[in-house]
Order: structure tokens, then sequence, then C-alpha cells
């Protein structure tokens, strides 16, 4: 059985031949240093707020980032309500929920769940500023899977349930946005769901039993021109020699030996 994140299934949607290279080729796309480092600092802000939560120290977690601690007071200053526990909720970090669904385990952590008798709300920690499309939030993966998987896996109604992210490194102050759920939204993000992970289930079948490739992303979505598999897909830029293709395929992909397998 596949577990499945609300990242694979982006990855999916978005396209099928980057989600096979990274997860069934185990071609693991390069990562730079700036995006490194933006990550080992959302994973640490996210481990204070786990240690907040959870009634343990995280001076020693900021005492030697400043940047990391203004954020922090920043957004407990903009967010008392769910910053200061209410003795009539229950309240879990790191909250790991799974779902089976047409074989398929779908998998989502929630970075926190606030919850009492009449309703469940899912906070979400977001280390970069609020972003302008509100809807395209709204249709992401995550958003869309993080409600579901809750609603199927709880006695509350979705109506009952709601799912806030907080822009911690918004200005002047960390900014929410808050997206609300029903019935009608449930069931066209099912639907969704079924008619990708059918494909999946195709596209699987082939790959495994005669190396056929996922199919790639059309390149009128303008996607391929920042992949880091634009070479091996054939999508680089026009104009090319062979002799550049070659080069610069030598330069994306690593030595296998060190790529980091991601499981799936």
């Amino acid at each position: 059985m596949l577990r499945l994140s609300q990242g694979h299934l982006n990855l999916l949607q978005a396209c099928p031949r980057k989600f096979q290279h990274i997860f069934f080729d185990r071609l693991g796309a390069p990562v730079g240093p700036e995006q490194q480092e933006k990550q080992i600092w959302g994973s640490q802000f996210h481990l204070v707020m786990q240690q907040r939560e959870l009634g343990l120290p995280v001076e020693f977690l900021v005492r030697e980032d400043p940047q990391l601690q203004r954020w922090v007071s920043s957004l407990i200053s903009a967010a008392p309500d769910i910053s200061i526990p209410d003795p009539q909720t229950s309240r879990d970090s790191e909250h790991c929920r799974t779902l089976n669904f047409q074989g398929y385990l779908l998998t989502v952590i929630y970075d926190l769940l606030i919850a009492d008798n009449q309703q469940a709300q899912i906070i979400d920690w977001k280390t970069y500023p609020q972003p302008k499309q509100r809807r395209r939030l709204e249709q992401d993966w995550q958003t869309r899977l993080y409600l579901y998987v809750l609603a199927e896996t709880s006695d509350y109604l979705p109506e009952q349930i709601s799912m806030s992210y907080w822009f911690v490194q918004s200005q002047p102050q960390p900014q929410s946005l808050k997206f609300s759920y029903d019935r009608t939204r449930h069931e066209q993000t099912e639907r969704d769901l079924s008619y990708l992970l059918h494909q999946l289930t195709d596209w699987l079948q082939a790959y495994q039993e005669v190396g056929a490739d996922l199919p790639q992303v059309a390149e009128a979505a303008g996607r391929c021109s920042d992949c880091s598999f634009a070479v091996r897909c054939g999508r680089s830029a026009v104009g090319e020699s062979p002799a550049n293709l070659e080069s610069a395929a030598t330069e994306l992909m690593p030595d296998l030996a060190d790529i980091e397998e991601v499981a799936i």
C-alpha cells in the first residue's frame, strides 16, 4: 500500500512524469542552498511551536536565532486565541491521521488540532508571507486533503471543521487565512481524489508491467523551464545542441549514490 501525502498529490496533479522521477525512479531533485536554508529554518520554527504546545522550554531553541525569536513572539501576539490554551478544548500538536482510500494510505500531519464538542480547527504554520491568491491555496491539496481526512476519520460534520493557515513572516505582523468546509466541498474532494488515484493506479500498473512512463505536463503549462528534470524529459530550451543537452544533463543529475531515497 502506497502512502500518499498532500505533497504527493500536488506533484502528481502538476506533473505525473516528475512524480515518477522522484518517487518511482528515485531521482531526487537538487535542492539549492537558499531553499535548504529555508527548510531548516521552517523545521526549527515548527519544533519551537511543538515544544511550546507541549509545555516544554523553548528558550534554548531561540536563544541564538533572534529572527526566529521575533517571529514566534509576533505569532503569539497576533493569535492569542490559538496561542493560549482554552481548558474547554483539546489540543494536539503534530497530530497524524491516516485514511485508507482506494488502496492508498492517505496521510496528514496537522501542526495543531484544536477541538471541542462542537467544532474542530486545523492550524498550519507557514514560514513565508501570506500569498496574494487565496483561491490557489484553497485548491491546494494540503487544504483539501487535510479537511477531507478529518471529516472522514472523526464524528465531526464537514460544516464543523475549518482550517487556518498562519503566515509568520507577513508584515507588519503574522496574518492568517481561514477556510471553512461543507458537504459540497467534501463530496467534490472525494470525486477529485477518486479520479486522480484511479489514474495513478493505471499509470503505476503500466509502469510496473511494461516500463511505461507516466504522462508529462503539457508544455503550454509553462512548468518545465525551471524544472530540474527538463533535460531528461526533452523539455529543454529550443535551439540547444545535443552536446549542450548532454552537458546540462550531467550537471543536473547528481551521482546516484548521493541521492537520498524518498519513501512513498
